[in-house]
């Protein structure tokens, strides 16, 4: 099927390399320290965060020949929830010497993680802004110890005009986003730029914590919101599937940033592959255990990203998805 994805965002390849070339670099070809297990530790925001992305960057890394309990200690620690928590999280992790921390969704968590060490290695797996935020100098040398994989911001763009072409005659659309997220600061310029040129209204709906999601969504419908656009947050992915059910019980047609939000009933999404993401920070981890500096590897930023749409919620909701938008669906989740 063909791709919504404009020219400079190749359909099927996902990951592009800014101003580096990493991809086109063999991987090192230094064999690991015989007897040597490395320490790796995961730092998430959420409890139960990216535990499927979690587990494909594990996998990756057993392809890569690490065995856990044998050349591998990998650990998990959470926040559960509580951003003010992980500054001391990330003090405990660097204290214990880990050789790699890979922090989780979020920016948050990879600028905890930076605040705390400036030698042990980390690699963050989903940042919308690294540059901005102050994580790396720049994409292509990010200089440092930190080093990993990045968002666009620019996709909230694509995710109106989603929502319009789905509901041509509805103009005005709730933006359900957490405030204390950088990303979704980003990401909102782009909308609101997007909806001025299209004459959108858009409704923001500020959520910082779970109980403030369904007043949150009762007040777009009272201010005559059509539709709803969801910005990535841990927070929000945290709670996607009530936020889906609410939708649904509110009749509005949503589109959420990744294919986990259809897969747990949401309308459609549009995103990068966040699991293929994860396998990237692997690789990562690989080449920095095998003596890559963090700082002398680019960071990457998807190209690739795939629309999903879910027939059985189209059918409940009573709408009728136009056909330009199967066409172009990467995957379609049937009744």
């Amino acid at each position: 099927m063909a791709s919504i994805c404009s020219p400079e965002m190749p359909r099927r390849a996902f990951i592009g390399v800014i101003a580096g070339g990493l991809l086109a670099a063999p991987l090192a070809a230094e064999t690991q320290q015989a007897g040597k297990v490395y320490r790796v530790c995961f730092l998430a925001l959420t409890p139960g965060e990216d535990t499927t992305a979690m587990t494909a960057l594990k996998e990756r890394l057993h392809e890569l020949g690490y065995r856990e309990g044998k050349t591998m200690a990998f650990e998990y620690r959470s926040a559960d929830g509580r951003p003010e928590r992980l500054p001391q999280l990330a003090r405990e992790i660097i204290r214990d010497r880990r050789d790699v921390l890979v922090a989780g969704f979020g920016t948050l968590t990879a600028q905890a993680a930076k605040a705390a060490t400036t030698t042990i290695p980390i690699v963050f797996t989903t940042v919308g802004d690294p540059v901005g935020s102050g994580l790396v100098a720049s994409l292509g040398r990010p200089g440092g110890n930190v080093t990993g994989l990045s968002g666009l911001p620019e996709i909230g763009g694509k995710h109106l005009q989603l929502l319009q072409e789905l509901s041509p005659g509805k103009q005005v659309v709730a933006v359900l986003m957490n405030p204390e997220t950088p990303f979704t600061r980003l990401a909102l310029k782009q909308i609101e730029i997007a909806a001025q040129a299209n004459r959108t209204r858009l409704e923001i709906l500020e959520t910082r914590t779970a109980d403030q999601v369904p007043r949150a969504l009762q007040e777009a419908v009272t201010a005559g919101a059509g539709s709803l656009l969801v910005l990535v947050d841990p927070l929000l992915f945290s709670l996607r599937r009530e936020i889906v059910d609410l939708s649904a019980k509110f009749r509005l047609p949503a589109v959420y940033p990744s294919s986990e939000w259809a897969e747990a009933g949401g309308l459609m999404s549009y995103g990068a592959d966040r699991r293929q993401m994860y396998r990237r920070a692997a690789e990562y981890v690989d080449k920095i255990l095998k003596g890559a500096k963090p700082g002398d590897l680019p960071v990457e930023q998807p190209t690739k990203f795939e629309l999903v749409i879910n027939l059985k919620t189209a059918k409940a909701l009573g709408l009728t998805i136009p056909p330009s938008l199967l066409q172009r669906a990467d995957q379609v989740i049937d009744p």
